[in-house]
């Protein structure tokens, strides 16, 4: 399950930057700030979907 081995994957960045992070934290903190905004985004998305697929829901 997953991305095949050749193709980066923002998860496999992380786990192979984990091992310099203290000398080169970019290595990390860039693909996860990548990753956090993607689930926020989703999160939002979806919340506004059901927002405004389910009218009966609203105050």
């Amino acid at each position: 399950m997953g991305v095949p081995a050749p193709n980066p994957s923002w998860g496999l960045l992380i786990a192979e930057g984990r091992n310099s992070m203290f000398f080169r934290p970019w290595l990390v903190v860039v693909p996860g700030a990548f990753l956090f905004a993607l689930v926020i985004a989703i999160n939002l998305m979806g919340d506004g979907l059901r927002d405004a697929t389910a009218p009966g829901n609203r105050n």
